[in-house]
């Protein structure tokens, strides 16, 4: 199974819940609106990518009777969905709601920076 959910992908979600209206503040103060808007669709699509991953490990921690195989294919899926949503909200960034590029993958990588904090955590 993946890791327990109430341990380092919780941490990093929570994380992300508290970064995300705090980037967008301080953003918005230092460099304008637009910039901390950026910097929270940023933040906010990382958390999603994070939601879909704490869904996945729930589903495969309510079946303990799944064999390896199987949550292995669940682990390839969980993969692949994550991957295609993340292209679709960046998609929806840049392409329908035409943030600027900078702050919102800079909003995306400081979210995904909470997984680097929660590794380091472990240990």
């Amino acid at each position: 199974m993946f890791f327990s959910p109430s341990t380092g992908v919780r941490r990093v979600a929570l994380a992300q819940v508290v970064l995300a209206p705090l980037l967008a503040l301080v953003g918005g103060m230092t460099a304008g609106v637009g910039f901390g808007v950026g910097l929270l669709y940023g933040t906010l699509a990382a958390l999603a990518v994070t939601l879909v991953l704490v869904w996945r490990e729930r589903q495969s921690m309510r079946h303990p009777e799944w064999d390896q195989h199987r949550l292995l294919r669940l682990f390839i899926r969980a993969s692949l969905e994550r991957l295609l949503l993340l292209i679709a909200l960046l998609y929806a960034g840049l392409g329908l709601l035409e943030l600027a590029p900078l702050p919102m993958l800079l909003g995306l990588l400081l979210a995904q920076a909470g997984w680097l904090a929660a590794l380091t955590g472990r240990r």
